[in-house]
Parts: C-alpha cells; structure tokens; sequence
C-alpha cells in the first residue's frame, strides 16, 4: 500500500507532469522544449502551469513568465486562464501569494481547467510549481504532489545540476514513486557551470534513479528556448516514451 494514496482516481490524460529538483533549475525551459518538439511531429500539445506564482509586464500583458513560455511553444492556442487558471501576481510560494490576494487556489477549478485543455490536444505537458512538494493552502491539504496525484501523468524530473543535486533528485524520486506515480525519466539541467566531479554525479543519479532513463543533458545556455535546448534532449527515447503505452504505470 502506497504511503500517500491517490485522493482522486487517476485520469485518462495523455501526457507527462513535469516537476523538479527545486525552483530555478529550468523546469519551465525543459517543459517548453518538450512540448516543441512533440508539436513538430503535427500533434496538438500544449504547455499548462496550472499554479503560477509571480507575474510581470510582458508585451503590455500582465503574465507569469513561465505561463508566457509555455503558451508560446505551444501548437494548440489557449488563453491565459486555460494554461495557468490560478495565475498570482507575489512571487513566492503560492498559498503565501494567494493569501495576500484575500484568494483561495480552488482544487475543482484547477483540475476542471487542465480536463478542459486536455479536449482540444493531443498530448499535454503539465508543469508543476518549484520542486515537487510545494504546498498550495495553510493547512497541508493539497500540495504541487498532490496535484500530480489528481492528474495521474507520469513524472519527468528536472535535476538542476549543482552541488546537492544528487540528494534533491532521490528524495523527489522516492516522493514520486511513494505516491504511485511513474517516474518515466530525468533530464539534467546544468545550473552551475562550474560544477566539479560534473560526471561522477551524473553517474550516481543515473544509478540513484534506476529504471527511470536519462532524456538529456543540457548544458548552460546563453538563452534557453526550446530550439536551443532541442539538440541536447534524447529525442528518440522520449518520441519512445509517449507512443509507450506503460506511461501510467510503474514498470520498476
């Protein structure tokens, strides 16, 4: 029996949920790329952050940053509200922003607004907030964890590659397979250039996570679009991942 049941029996999503080892290890760069390259195979796919935390200024739209590169990679058109129903203005943890908006993040709302997405596409690529854990009201209720739960995807991880990546990567691995989830792979994202023993902690994560395959190794980039960030993804093995048809199940 899992340590963490599902509260909600898991959908017939198509797709994967993207989270990662912490914030700013470019969970949102990697989600944009994936949905790039899955959109130039003709599919429908879109980008969705059904949470986001900290707008700004972008082409006079007021919009999360991370909302505007998803909607931008996306093949399928979608209003803000579609891609992000629970858009806060504070950047910072979401029941702490949403608090100083006198607002509640509405578990049926979010999860009604990704089913409707899911309609109009192919594939999803559905990113989660910060690392995997985040929590989105006072009383611990329902959390970034719990929100995949509700989903049923499989899990790619992000590792951000610096110093305690490896510990991050595991413990997130083992929170995702604690709750029933399938963690279908990892995609290591260099966040310090200058990291040391680069390799050896690459070694150790591959062999830390297991049946879970490396998708790429993504060095530091001067800018990181989604064409950009394409050469360095296995792109077979993840073209092999979403025709697979055990993504929604636990293989190991």
């Amino acid at each position: 029996m899992n340590a963490f049941p599902a509260t909600r029996p898991a959908s017939a999503l198509d797709g994967v949920f993207v989270t990662g080892t912490d914030t700013e290890i470019g969970k949102t760069a990697i989600s944009a790329a994936l949905v790039g390259l899955l959109a130039r195979t003709g599919l429908r796919v879109a980008g969705l952050k059904p949470i986001a935390a900290g707008t700004a200024l972008i082409d006079g739209e007021r919009i999360n940053e991370d909302v505007h590169a998803l909607r931008a990679a996306s093949s399928v058109t979608l209003d803000v509200p579609e891609i992000c129903p629970c858009q806060l203005d504070a950047a910072c943890a979401p029941h702490i922003a949403a608090r100083l908006e006198g607002r509640t993040i509405d578990r049926d709302v979010v999860l009604a607004a990704v089913h409707a997405a899911a309609a109009r596409c192919d594939r999803l690529v559905v990113e989660g907030v910060g690392g995997f854990n985040v929590p989105f009201d006072d009383d611990g209720r329902w959390s970034s964890a719990d929100l995949a739960v509700d989903l049923g995807l499989p899990v790619i991880l992000v590792v951000g590659l610096r110093l305690g990546c490896i510990n991050h990567a595991l413990l997130t691995a083992e929170a995702v397979r604690a709750r029933g989830l399938h963690l279908c792979g990892w995609v290591a994202n260099v966040v310090d250039p200058q990291m040391p023993h680069l390799d050896g902690n690459l070694d150790a994560l591959a062999r830390g996570l297991g049946s879970a395959p490396c998708l790429g190794l993504v060095p530091r980039l001067p800018v990181a679009s989604p064409t950009a960030i394409a050469p360095y993804l296995n792109v077979p093995a993840i073209h092999a991942l979403f025709r697979s048809n055990s993504l929604s199940t636990e293989t190991a």
